[in-house]
């Protein structure tokens, strides 16, 4: 199995990229709602688009589809290396890795 895919099968106990002990959710780095789309089609396998996934609290799942739309994350932001190499989401995980576990901001607007 491809080393990138086996990495997010795995629910791990801290998110994914704050990093803090939280409820997790499953965000698929793929969007399920592109997976039939060509372009998709054409540059995934159909297990690499079900498997490609990432285990986040609430706060980092928000923010990133707050802030990008599916294609762009499914074309772009496809992996946990080209997330953490926005500006826009290393940004906000530098403002909430040191608030305490249950926090939840309060709206979508940039405090960092």
């Amino acid at each position: 199995m491809n080393q990138v895919v086996s990495q997010f099968l795995s629910k791990p106990s801290h998110c994914e990229l704050c990093e803090r002990a939280e409820t997790l959710t499953r965000h698929h780095l793929i969007p399920r709602t592109h997976h039939r789309r060509k372009i998709f089609v054409k540059r995934f396998s159909r297990q690499e688009m079900t498997n490609r996934i990432l285990w986040l609290c609430r706060p980092c799942h928000s923010h990133i589809h707050t802030s990008f739309s599916e294609r762009d994350l499914g074309l772009q932001y496809n992996s946990r290396e080209a997330l953490l190499n926005c500006q826009e989401i290393t940004g906000f995980i530098d403002w909430i890795k040191d608030k305490p576990a249950g926090f939840k901001p309060k709206s979508n607007r940039k405090r960092w």
